[in-house]
């Protein structure tokens, strides 16, 4: 039976193709002070607005690789409270999404704090708030006491993926991995996030959260590698898109005898397809702001501006009187005449549809 990297004499020295890291390393390092320039030159509330989303998404999309759906509205109503910004609700986050939020604004936003035993365990408690795991009880704040198998298939033909190290050297083994993620300075922090996310996912210390964890540590690499709190992409949401592949890869390279080439080239590119589509979102936000900037002494009303910005971001659909009248919360007169003003201004046209309702688009700015 073919051994596991943790049980080669050489663990955890790990190694790779330094050749083949650097051609897709230049290319994450480029787009992303890129991107990181282009976000910057922003106003300070489209900044906030961005930061927002982004840290929603990655919340949301971090939980849904395990297989668990969190509610958005308790998502962003969470993360905009702790971030203090202004966001008036009546909505009450439940326990388990507060320490979803608190992990990971703990790991993006606290980035030049230490990592510790008592972080991490504040993280675990965090993520697991009643101290189960569905509807099974597990050992929170500690690594695990038990031993640790990845399987699937039906009871009494289950699929071993994976055996982790035992539970008697976990804290053994944290030590030295804590060891070199506080005081390694010899890699690229973007390389480091890989090797860490790596690293850490091998060790599986807890009895649940682990994958959610190893995230959040390549979260707060790739924020130091940064020098910034400001998140402008979300990497869970690129891992959800190639869930299959990712654990495909983990499955294939922990069997290496420590060579993780092939992980850290899945984990650089797959960070480079996040950063081009974050591009092309930051194409529409830098068109937001145009707008804005157009428009800042254009005397409009609070439902006109509400509208308008739902115009410039995730609008989906004909814009016809109705659905003004049902997002802005108004009547259907009020909404027309809301939509003749931003005609008369020039903001609005009729669309060109020739359909039998009359529906309405922005025009070119």
């Amino acid at each position: 039976m073919a051994k596991y990297i943790y049980q080669y004499k050489n663990w955890p020295n790990f190694t790779w193709n330094e050749e083949e890291i650097q051609v897709i390393l230049g290319k994450v390092r480029h787009l992303q002070g890129k991107l990181f320039g282009q976000m910057s030159a922003l106003g300070f509330s489209i900044k906030e607005e961005t930061l927002l989303a982004v840290l929603i998404v990655d919340v949301l999309k971090s939980s849904e690789i395990e297989g668990e759906n969190l509610d958005y509205e308790q998502v962003r109503s969470s993360i905009a409270k702790k971030l203090g910004l202004d966001y008036n609700d009546t909505i009450y986050p439940s326990r388990a999404i507060e320490g979803v939020v608190e992990m990971m604004l703990d790991a993006t936003q606290n980035l030049d704090q230490p990592l510790d035993e008592e972080r991490l365990f504040n993280w675990h408690a965090a993520l697991f708030p009643t101290g189960r795991s569905g509807m099974h009880k597990i050992e929170t704040a500690c690594y695990r006491t038990g031993e640790m198998q990845i399987v699937s298939g039906p009871m009494g033909k289950e699929r071993v993926h994976y055996q982790a190290p035992p539970p008697t050297v976990m804290k053994k083994e944290m030590d030295v991995f804590l060891n070199w993620f506080n005081n390694d300075s010899s890699l690229d922090l973007v390389v480091k996030s890989a090797v860490a996310h790596f690293w850490f996912i091998i060790i599986h210390p807890f009895d649940d959260g682990n994958g959610r964890i190893a995230r959040a540590l390549s979260d707060l690499l790739l924020a130091r590698s940064e020098n910034s709190t400001f998140r402008f992409y979300s990497l869970s949401k690129q891992i959800l898109f190639e869930k299959k592949v990712y654990y495909a890869m983990l499955q294939e390279v922990q069997q290496s005898d420590g060579d993780i080439t092939k992980w850290i080239l899945w984990f650089l590119n797959s960070l480079y397809r996040a950063l081009k589509s974050t591009e092309e979102s930051i194409k529409n936000i830098l068109r937001k702001a145009d707008f804005w900037d157009i428009h800042k002494e254009t005397i409009l009303n609070s439902r006109q501006r509400l509208m308008l910005n739902k115009l410039l971001g995730d609008f989906i659909g004909k814009l016809k009187t109705s659905k003004w009248a049902k997002m802005a919360k108004c009547s259907q007169d009020t909404a027309l005449r809301d939509i003749k003003d931003l005609i008369e201004k020039g903001i609005l046209k009729l669309e060109d549809s020739g359909g039998r309702s009359t529906t309405y688009e922005l025009k070119e700015f």
